[in-house]
């Protein structure tokens, strides 16, 4: 793996609001190689979001540098794409539309965002039958968001993200409002699908488990305002994994733990004071 993919370099974030300026972050010094899955984790308010948020271009930092692929962030684009926890698709488009729309913006004719020549529309809708066929949606092709389960709505954000084909996959607690069973069934998912493609992913999460289950590589954030990393944690691990595997791992279990005592020990009074 290339060991500087992403490269976030002294950045701070601060926020503009009534009451004066607000310190989201500072001192963010990150690298992600290519092809590694890192997990930003931390207490609400930390400014975990805010930072997936400026490495997908979405905002820009107040002080410091990100880089992609030697090549700096000014703003979004299709060689990074964004999977928020909600879907966000358009209610009076089907699944096949919605992801569509994605790929119609990168690869044809109305885009000039990859360079490349424009594909024809049979070329666009094999990415889209290729991409939904990624996530195991074809037989919902033809159905609108309102007649599928929250996960399979999730799906389709990651098949229209997978089907600009970007460089990086940007995930804001994807699966966070799924119950437990089908959000254990997209992260197994997820660790074939980026298996497959070898793509590199940050996401954003909550849960422990989910992080040492899908990373190579556990950031952890410390308390906002003016929060920074407060350690990272190398997820060595053997790919591919099974979750049943893992669940008596001493090694599974040691970097759990790792990760727990930074968050409720090192990190607690934010959880006191709720």
């Amino acid at each position: 793996m290339h060991s500087k993919f992403i490269e976030v370099q002294g950045v701070a974030q601060t926020f503009k609001t009534r009451k004066g300026s607000f310190p989201a972050l500072r001192d963010i010094n990150l690298t992600v190689a290519k092809g590694e899955f890192v997990a930003l984790i931390g207490h609400s308010g930390c400014g975990k979001s805010t930072l997936l948020n400026l490495i997908a271009g979405l905002t820009m930092p107040t002080q410091g540098h990100l880089l992609c692929a030697n090549r700096e962030i000014a703003g979004p684009g299709p060689e990074r794409a964004v999977v928020f926890q909600n879907h966000s698709l358009l209610p009076w488009l089907t699944c096949f539309e919605n992801v569509y729309l994605g790929v119609e913006r990168v690869f044809g004719s109305a885009s000039k965002s990859t360079g490349a020549a424009s594909e024809n529309k049979a070329q666009l809708m094999a990415r889209t039958d290729a991409a939904l066929a990624l996530v195991g949606l074809t037989a919902a092709a033809q159905k609108r968001p309102g007649e599928i389960s929250g996960g399979m709505k999730q799906r389709v954000g990651i098949a229209r993200a997978l089907a600009m084909e970007p460089k990086v996959l940007l995930m804001d607690e994807p699966f966070g409002a799924l119950d437990a069973l089908t959000r254990a069934k997209l992260q197994d998912e997820l660790l074939e699908i980026v298996a497959r493609t070898q793509s590199t992913v940050v996401m954003v999460t909550h849960d422990v488990d989910e992080a040492v289950l899908l990373s190579d590589k556990i950031v952890m954030m410390t308390n906002g305002p003016a929060a920074t990393i407060g350690e990272v944690l190398s997820v060595d691990l053997p790919r591919p994994r099974s979750r049943v595997a893992l669940a008596d791992s001493p090694q599974y279990l040691g970097y759990r733990k790792a990760v727990i005592d930074f968050l409720y020990t090192r990190q607690a009074h934010v959880e006191k004071a709720a």
